[in-house]
């Protein structure tokens, strides 16, 4: 059908052939070519040499340009009675070495490691934070700061305050070290990136007592747990007010809630023993006791015990911030 429209072609026109036909035009065109090839087309020459092309990128990313898009460089250059080439030119002049971006040096954010601390015994890890109190009126708070043990849940220190500041946490810091008998080099001390967790006040002083710093990554609450669960505890309590009148109001709630969070709560990260049982050494004893119990009432009943005799559970051995990822298991 092609042969004969383009017959038909040479006597009515291509045109009219194709029409009467039904036949593309395109098809009689690449007909008329030589058998086996296609037409060619000839390469345009470029616009720009390549000695132009570096002198169009140079400029681009000058200290003068580098700030501004193409096109206000093509604007400020033909202001001045330049023309270097056209500003979707620049683009692909750019575009060719991956510059179609922010062309100056920025400052870039560090690569923030995840913390990956792990304690076995009391008086290794410490995790310290500061939440609000609410005062009487709205927009007035007082500040709770707390010193966690992670392994024991024990509070080793906390102060009320009117205003957060690094020399109040740095006392803290100190006084609670020193009643517990911290030695150099024996206890990490974790935070998220308050203004008082990375003043250089409070990284002197751990330098001084040995004590490394840790602190959480930006944005990730995820990193700071034992505090953030102390703080809900503390919240949710039944006899938590909603405002505190004045800040010797809130130091007056505070001391029993503490003693009791120490003494007498039985916390299920513990395996419901008391924060002050595990960390002053004597879970073991509480846990002999317990089992005598258990072994007392399994003999009693053992029809009520469906599973064996129960066994009374010691606190977990091992307590991680973050965890590493288990890798390479069989």
């Amino acid at each position: 059908m092609v042969d004969i429209a383009e017959t038909l072609g040479e006597s009515v026109g291509v045109k009219r052939a194709c029409a009467v036909l039904t036949v593309a035009r395109s098809g009689v065109y690449r007909a008329r070519q030589p058998q086996g090839q296609l037409a060619k087309r000839s390469a345009p020459t470029p616009a720009l040499s390549d000695a132009e092309r570096e002198v169009v990128r140079a400029t681009l990313n000058s200290e003068r340009f580098q700030d501004k898009a193409p096109r206000q460089v093509y604007a400020a250059l033909l202001d001045e009675g330049r023309y270097l080439c056209h500003w979707r030119t620049m683009y692909r002049v750019l575009a060719a070495h991956d510059e179609v971006r922010e062309r100056r040096d920025q400052l870039r954010h560090p690569t923030y490691h995840k913390p990956e601390l792990l304690a076995t015994a009391p008086n290794q890890v410490w995790s310290w934070d500061i939440t609000k109190l609410r005062g009487p009126l709205k927009w007035t708070y007082f500040y709770l700061y707390v010193l966690l043990d992670i392994y024991s849940r024990y509070v080793v220190g906390w102060l009320i305050a009117e205003r957060e500041t690094a020399e109040l946490a740095r006392d803290l810091v100190e006084t609670s070290c020193t009643r517990q008998g911290v030695r150099r080099e024996q206890l990490t001390l974790h935070a998220d990136n308050g203004g008082p967790m990375r003043a250089k006040s409070l990284a002197l002083l751990l330098a001084d007592l040995g004590v490394t710093a840790s602190h959480s990554r930006p944005h990730t609450s995820d990193d700071n747990p034992f505090s953030e669960a102390h703080f809900k505890t503390l919240k949710y309590h039944p006899g938590y007010p909603d405002r505190f009148g004045t800040i010797q109001d809130a130091r007056a709630w505070a001391r029993p809630f503490f003693d009791w969070y120490n003494q007498d709560h039985y916390h299920t990260g513990l395996n419901l023993l008391t924060p002050a049982s595990v960390h002053y050494g004597q879970a073991g004893a509480v846990q002999q006791q317990r089992q005598s119990v258990m072994n007392a009432a399994f003999a009693a009943h053992p029809e009520r015990f469906s599973r064996g005799l129960p066994h009374v559970a010691a606190p977990p051995d091992k307590v991680w911030i973050n965890p590493p990822l288990q890798r390479n298991l069989p």
